[in-house]
């Protein structure tokens, strides 16, 4: 049995830091998500941070407004961060198995997983790696089996 993996980031946005910016040039005020606030700091020094108005590279945070649990909601939302813990344990505990027994491909799994389906090529190993949504819908129309999963770094904020 074949197993074809491939790795969706799709809702990440849960994972990461969403920051108010502004453009000191053009007074835009626009989002960003970000995997960090360390990440945040990294592209600023890179001058990687750009107004999508007039392209100036004077981008700064804004003050945010927290979001803050209200009082009734509590225990839904502590739910929902339980839920969510959970989840990403075990989406850890997926990611550690597929690593230890499958073989990383990245960019080139719609080729490989090609290759070993009309190669008929013996593998010892599954693969994994990266494939956008319409890649992943033409191999699975060409009798293809992949499986999407969500696949993030773990990093702290």
């Amino acid at each position: 049995m074949k197993l074809i993996l491939t790795i969706e980031v799709e809702d990440i946005k849960k994972i990461m830091i969403k920051y108010k910016l502004i453009c000191v040039d053009c007074n835009l005020s626009f989002d960003s998500w970000f995997a960090s606030s360390k990440e945040y700091d990294k592209l600023k020094k890179k001058n990687f941070l750009n107004c999508h108005n007039c392209n100036s590279l004077r981008v700064e945070k804004t003050l945010m407004s927290p979001s803050i649990l209200k009082t009734k909601n509590n225990q839904i939302k502590i739910s929902h961060v339980k839920k969510y813990k959970n989840i990403k344990k075990t989406l850890k505990e997926y990611k550690k198995f597929i690593k230890n027994n499958f073989k990383y491909v990245g960019e080139n799994f719609v080729n490989e997983a090609r290759s070993i389906h009309y190669n008929k090529k013996k593998i010892k190993k599954g693969i994994y790696g990266s494939a956008s949504k319409e890649d992943i819908k033409e191999l699975r129309e060409e009798g293809i089996e992949t499986e999407t999963i969500p696949w993030f770094e773990d990093k702290s904020n």
